[in-house]
């Protein structure tokens, strides 16, 4: 047969490389079948895998005699829409990754396995006619029966098992009692939305004046693109704007993607949604099952679900009818890939909405400088919620100068009086400290021996209460020793603080009162997190210590003093974002304070006083401190005035790695039109992590396009240096870690 009558089938491959393989279709598969975005089984190599088909061509650059066939078609419909398609080949030519790596990663972990699109029907449940006619009182010895039972007299329409369990705990020998007495039936069906149905089951809260200027400008260009910057104080009412937006694009009959940066934040907001919508809502990060996040995508999929909420992962769920975007916590970092496919998140989820010509709300009491940089270009619209919501005052922030103060495992006698009289008041108190463990480093005192790491340039954290001494870069743990392996002395003293120490000192300090810790280390367990949490709200604890996890989302409404334990930590670092993220950091932290009616105050200890960023911060705002640290980004050229990518190259040898990023700085410099500054290469920031030497390119531009033709022109030529074939190599396109 002629190659071209032939039917060629384009699909990316989940492997390592920039271009897809060209397949014959399957035995036996009817041509109109095959469609762009159907996943597909073909054999690669000696084992199968499962791509993804994103063009059927009549020809190929091979000869057809040389082609294999495809194994079997997975799916009858395609799961990714021509719109869908069209991001991910936008994502993958912006980032220079992987073609086949870009686009399973649209998939969730059960599709990329070639498992089932099946979605599995969902038992919803109604009343009977005999129910409808059924008084509830006739039930009142059986008062858990009678309870469910009401709940279906208050429904106009059948409700599944989500709905339900959100009313009741142990509810399913009463259900199976309902429906044994035929007064409620079970009928397996997926409920499509309807433009008819109830959307809301909550009245919405009174909006204030700024909130309802907000509500108003992004109502006004729900039918267009825009990218509105929602900037609202911690407590100012950010996402009851969210809610209230949604609910009109749900009147639309259009579906609403939420992102999130945080798993911990997904359950409040979760339960929060739920109890204002009466519509189809999935959650999908990864605390879930596959099972979980199968059904959740599938849903959206299919346009049965109204709202996803997500973590970054979910960015890429298709969605038929979606009508907007929202991302909370714009300026997180969490919204960054740092490993594999590098992408942000952020903003390809505004290039999604610029295709589909649908607002994107991007919402954050502390905006990144690259989206205030684009509200000063006027590319985005600034919406200002200055005012936290209700009678809620802003907390009074006061730096505690600690030199020459004796310090009680880092709690100074100043601050220890603060707390006391916080808790003689009935108040809750935060304290903040961004290192777990209980010391940092562990050091001999008679010779100097410094326990670390055999595999990475770093000290080993002391964990006391496991009787570890442990890696928070490669995870490598051993016994804590007794003697010093330098001198058997036993004089081995921890240095410095962790939230492991400083809870000992609590415990010592206030033995009267409750204190709990809530870090990686003591929130493991699947709902262990939730019943601190229920603690804290139902005033069971007294002092609460954390680290980032407790920097953002969580609602203390009687915690009115906030303890940053140790900002000078993030004063000094060679990375250039560096205070951009310590003033986020104090400001989040900051916001935990005095959440209700009581007045809230904020101490950072510092050794820093006079310190700029420090004071800019406390007399200024946030405001303040962002301009000044966009005027210092432009006067040093650095992002967002520019555009990076970083070369990362790590290898087993000290010498290797380094080698090959030398040889593609010859690459760069051997093309005669290049304007890109070649920056290094240089040894990471860490230059020996899990037992491999890292080294690092730098590639800044002052324009985009300048940067990508490079990238370009240079990505071939680096796959064809021999020492490419030896080490591990990646690029990060809008780096935001130099790691």
């Amino acid at each position: 047969m002629n190659s071209s009558k032939k039917i060629i089938l384009s699909v990316a491959v989940p492997i390592p490389l920039h271009f897809s393989f060209d397949y014959l279709p399957p035995d036996g598969c009817n041509p109109e079948q095959l469609k762009p975005g159907l996943r597909i089984k073909i054999p690669f190599g000696k084992q199968s895998k499962i791509g993804v088909i994103l063009a059927i061509n009549s020809s190929s650059d091979i000869n057809t005699s040389k082609l294999k066939q495809a194994e079997e078609l997975l799916d009858v419909e395609p799961l990714l829409s021509a719109k869908d398609l069209q991001l991910l080949h936008w994502t993958q030519l912006y980032y220079h990754h992987a073609i086949g790596d870009v686009f399973i990663s649209a998939f969730p972990s059960a599709l990329r396995k070639g498992k089932s699109s099946e979605l599995k029907p969902t038992p919803y449940f109604s009343l009977t006619e005999a129910g409808q006619a059924t008084d509830a009182s006739t039930l009142k010895k059986a008062p858990k029966q009678q309870a469910l039972f009401k709940l279906f007299q208050t429904q106009s329409k059948a409700i599944n098992i989500a709905v339900i369990s959100q009313h009741f705990k142990l509810w399913r020998p009463s259900l199976n009692a309902l429906l044994k007495k035929e007064l409620v039936y079970e009928s397996n069906f997926i409920a499509l939305p309807t433009k008819n149905i109830c959307i809301t089951q909550q009245t919405p809260l009174a909006a204030n004046e700024q909130q309802q200027a907000a509500i108003d400008s992004i109502n006004t260009k729900l039918d267009k693109f825009s990218v509105f910057l929602l900037e609202g104080v911690t407590g100012s009412g950010k996402t009851e704007v969210y809610l209230q937006v949604i609910e009109q694009v749900l009147a639309r009959n259009l579906q609403v993607l939420v992102l999130l940066p945080e798993i911990t934040l997904t359950p409040q907001l979760e339960a929060r949604f739920k109890q204002r919508f009466a519509v189809p809502i999935e959650t999908y990060h990864s605390q879930h099952t596959e099972r979980q996040r199968q059904s959740a995508w599938l849903a959206m999929q299919k346009g049965h679900s109204s709202i996803l909420l997500g973590t970054r992962s979910a960015l890429f769920t298709p969605a038929p009818r979606l009508g907007l975007i929202i991302l909370d916590e714009e300026h997180d970092a969490s919204f960054k890939q740092q490993e594999g496919f590098r992408f942000s998140a952020r903003d390809v989820a505004i290039v999604r909405a610029k295709m589909l010509h649908i607002p994107i709300i991007l919402g954050s009491a502390t905006p990144s400088l690259e989206s205030l940089y684009n509200v000063d270009k006027q590319l985005y619209q600034l919406l200002r919620l200055p005012n936290r919501a209700g009678n809620a005052l802003p907390p009074k922030l006061a730096l505690l100068d600690i030199r020459n103060q004796q310090l009680q495992e880092g709690l100074s006698p100043p601050l220890i009086r603060e707390i006391k009289k916080t808790l003689a008041k009935k108040e809750q108190v935060l304290l903040f400290l961004n290192r777990r463990g209980f010391a940092p480093t562990l050091i001999c005192h008679s010779c100097g021996w410094v326990a670390q790491c055999k595999r990475c340039d770093a000290n080993l954290v002391v964990h006391y209460r496991q009787g570890k001494i442990r890696c928070h870069h490669c995870a490598g743990e051993q016994p804590l020793p007794r003697s010093c392996p330098g001198c058997q002395s036993e004089e081995l003293k921890p240095l410095g603080l962790g939230t492991e120490r400083v809870e000992n000192a609590l415990k010592v300090i206030f033995p009267e009162h409750k204190s709990v810790r809530l870090d990686r280390d003591t929130t493991q367990k699947k709902g262990v997190l939730e019943q601190h949490l229920d603690a804290i709200n139902q005033g069971k604890v007294d002092i609460i210590l954390g680290t980032q996890m407790l920097a953002k989302g969580h609602h203390f409404p009687n915690v009115t003093l906030v303890v940053l334990l140790d900002v000078d930590s993030g004063l000094f670092s060679i990375d250039f974002h560096a205070p951009e993220r310590l003033a986020q950091l104090i400001v989040q932290v900051s916001g935990r304070a005095g959440r209700a009616e009581k007045k809230g105050r904020v101490i950072m200890q510092t050794r820093q006083p006079e310190h700029p960023l420090l004071n800019t911060l406390i007399h200024h705002g946030y405001q303040a401190f962002a301009q000044a640290a966009l005027a210092e980004r432009k006067a040093a050229a650095l992002p967002p005035y520019s555009y990076q990518a970083l070369l990362r190259a790590v290898s087993l040898e000290k010498d290797t790695a380094l080698e090959f990023l030398l040889a593609v700085s010859e690459l760069v410099n051997s093309y005669p039109t290049h304007s890109t500054w070649v920056l290094g290469p240089v040894a990471a920031p860490m230059a020996k992590r899990a037992g491999q030497f890292r080294y690092q390119l730098l590639l800044q531009d002052t324009q985009r396009k300048q940067l990508h033709l490079l990238l370009n022109r240079l990505l071939p030529d680096i796959a064809k240096l021999k020492l490419a074939r030896k080490i591990r190599w990646s690029l990060d396109v809008d780096p935001i870690d130099l790691y």
